[in-house]
């Protein structure tokens, strides 16, 4: 699973504005429905159900927020730089700044889980963090995100 399979250019906000972690959800669910042509009330209902199970904030300033949704027919991720951090209850109890949201078909056991372990890993990578917190651009952010797994694997 490589992150080009879930992310184009459309499916990164480089400077998504948010008072909030709902507000930062329901923009996320709104460019997630944009590009999977699900409904946007769907997708952030799922979004939120997770979070209510336990916070998506693995720390470090990092969201992964994931669901499943059986009308999909593949894997989609959605990433967002935020301007200013929000509060996220996250585990270390710092604010976020950097969400990957990832969107599986229902039936997506292994593949859900190993897109999830390659999205934690890439994003535990403090250099990698630090590039995409410097930057706004989309062209770089995609980059950041596709290049550095490539690099890594070589």
């Amino acid at each position: 699973m490589e992150l080009t399979d879930l992310l184009d250019g459309q499916c990164i906000i480089a400077n998504l504005r948010a008072t909030s972690k709902k507000q930062a959800l329901q923009e996320l669910a709104r460019r997630a429905a944009d590009v999977t042509g699900l409904e946007e009330r769907k997708i952030f209902s799922v979004l939120m159900d997770r979070e209510r199970l336990g916070t998506t904030g693995v720390g470090s300033g990092i969201a992964i927020p994931h669901g499943k949704l059986p009308e999909l027919e593949r894997l989609y991720g959605i990433f967002a730089r935020l301007e200013k951090p929000v509060d996220f209850q996250s585990i270390d109890d710092r604010p976020v700044d950097l969400i990957f949201v990832l969107l599986a078909p229902e039936g997506a056991g292994a593949d859900h889980l190993k897109a999830l372990a390659r999205v934690s890993r890439l994003l535990r990578d403090r250099d990698v963090c630090d590039k995409l917190r410097g930057t706004s651009e989309l062209d770089a952010l995609y980059a950041i995100l596709t290049e550095s797994q490539e690099s890594r694997a070589a």
